[in-house]
């Protein structure tokens, strides 16, 4: 019995999305509002925008409530590419993503740090394309919540 309950606990911790290292900022705006200075922030850092995900949206399809939700997918290659070039298993993970949520009267911003990102991977913790990734993320987000 004492080894079932180890497992368990051992697999809960490992499959608890609590223990990712997600960052976050706050604005006082609207998912659409803030999501929209996201987008623009991307366009004028010259990055690649994939796709831009309405969770709220799709959930109202099968009649299923969820507060405001939107993710932007976008990457750059210039910085992605050495990643997958260092372990290709990088790929499953780019390209970045970013997203904003409703919390009562304000938004949420949430992104994982890269280097957490790429943690399980065969990728240096020094990699210079973890820093320019860091940084980008950290003045879009900024420009996102209109800082």
């Amino acid at each position: 019995m004492p080894r079932l309950i180890l497992a368990a606990v051992c697999a809960a911790l490992v499959a608890s999305p609590a223990l990712a290292d997600f960052e976050e900022r706050r604005s006082a705006d609207d998912v659409e509002t803030v999501m929209d200075r996201l987008e623009a922030a991307v366009d004028a850092a010259g990055a690649t925008i994939f796709a831009r995900v309405n969770h709220a949206t799709g959930a109202e399809t099968i009649g299923m409530d969820l507060p405001q939700a939107q993710l932007l997918i976008f990457g750059n290659p210039m910085i992605g590419t050495p990643a997958m070039q260092d372990d290709i298993r990088a790929g499953l993970l780019l390209p970045l993503r970013v997203l904003v949520h409703a919390d009562g009267e304000e938004s949420v911003i949430v992104w994982e740090d890269p280097a957490e990102m790429f943690d399980d991977l065969d990728i240096s913790e020094d990699a210079e394309y973890l820093g320019r990734m860091r940084g980008a993320l950290e003045n879009l987000t900024g420009a996102a919540a209109g800082e």
